[in-house]
């Protein structure tokens, strides 16, 4: 894939600060970005193997990959680097590297000394779509997902959009869950263009993986913009999530795979619940198949359900979960886990 020729800026402004997301911004510009002073990038190894000789000279943190690394033990061996390398509180700290990078790197910077200034540069498509965008850091905590975290902006990121032909087709494929995911809830025409356009997604065609790039990140920045702190329109992003994650908890797979498949089972009981018609939860697994995510899982439910009462959005018996009413447009409901229990799906 080509990197996108010519780069545009999104700003996210928020009450705390603005995010700049530089779509089509080259890594080998990085410099330019960090500020005078001492600056320290925390990596994964992959990543440090791949890019490492490009690296600015400035001392490096890197961690294991995967999600299982995405928690305390990690957040404390960061701690340790940055103690061994006198970091204070003027210190910059850049993530290089996809999702799990940049949450961990995010929340690291946010709680050192009180919170450090932080920039990301996001290598995944999943991370450039959506983890390294909008202010959310955190790890997971005995296997629940992101269970700790904080609320804070990165002053930049970069989307180099030339670091994604690195990726392997199941990390590439898994981004799109993403996409489809910001499409589905708020942009009816964006789903359209991925019905139309999947094919060339998949080859990475750049005119069209600039347009998925850019709208699924417009997306995200306004939903951000109106509800920073996720205390109303922003947890519509989560469509999907809740399922995901119960899912990733259980089977342990990619973070992408595992929405594609909660975005159908929640559709399926948006269905259920006489929200959204069955037509339209169709389209959404066509689309999802075209662009080689899965669709089903043969899975224990009450376990799934189980895993679910550990989500954050959880109020009593009660969870905060995403539906669809049709193409374009979710909404906000409560239900019961008596009620989830006694829904096959």
């Amino acid at each position: 894939m080509r990197k996108i020729t010519t780069m545009r800026t999104i700003t996210i402004h928020t009450n705390s600060e603005d995010s700049k997301i530089l779509i089509g911004e080259s890594f080998s510009n990085l410099p330019k970005y960090l500020p005078a002073g001492k600056t320290i990038i925390i990596t994964d190894d992959n990543i440090h193997k791949l890019y490492g000789n490009i690296f600015p000279p400035i001392p490096v943190i890197s961690i294991g990959l995967g999600e299982k690394h995405k928690t305390l033990e990690t957040l404390a061996y960061i701690f340790d680097k940055l103690v061994e390398y006198e970091a204070d509180r003027a210190t910059f700290i850049v993530a290089i590297g996809g999702g799990i990078v940049c949450d961990v790197a995010g929340f690291a910077a946010s709680v050192y000394m009180r919170g450090l200034r932080f920039g990301f540069v996001s290598t995944t498509l999943l991370s450039q779509v959506d983890a390294s965008v909008g202010g959310k850091n955190g790890v997971n905590f005995r296997g629940y997902k992101n269970m700790l975290g904080v609320f804070n902006q990165p002053e930049f990121v970069i989307i180099d959009t030339a670091m994604l032909h690195t990726l392997d087709k199941q990390e590439y494929r898994s981004g799109f869950a993403e996409i489809v995911k910001a499409a589905v809830i708020k942009n009816a025409a964006l789903f359209n263009y991925l019905e139309e356009n999947y094919s060339a997604a998949l080859n990475k065609e750049i005119i069209v993986m600039e347009k998925l790039i850019h709208d699924s990140i417009l997306i995200k920045s306004q939903v951000v913009e109106q509800d920073e702190k996720e205390l109303g329109e922003r947890k519509k992003l989560n469509f999907g999530h809740t399922f995901a994650h119960a899912i990733e908890h259980n089977t342990g797979m990619l973070h992408g795979e595992a929405v594609s498949i909660g975005m159908v089972l929640a559709a399926d009981l948006s269905v259920k619940l006489g929200l959204l018609q069955k037509s339209e939860s169709e389209r959404l697994v066509q689309v999802l198949r075209n662009l080689e995510l899965p669709v089903n899982l043969k899975i224990d439910y009450p376990a799934l359900v189980a895993a679910m009462r550990k989500d954050k959005k959880r109020e009593g018996d009660n969870l905060h979960m995403i539906f669809l009413n049709r193409i374009g447009n979710a909404l906000i409901k409560k239900i019961s886990f008596t009620q989830l229990e006694k829904i096959e799906l």
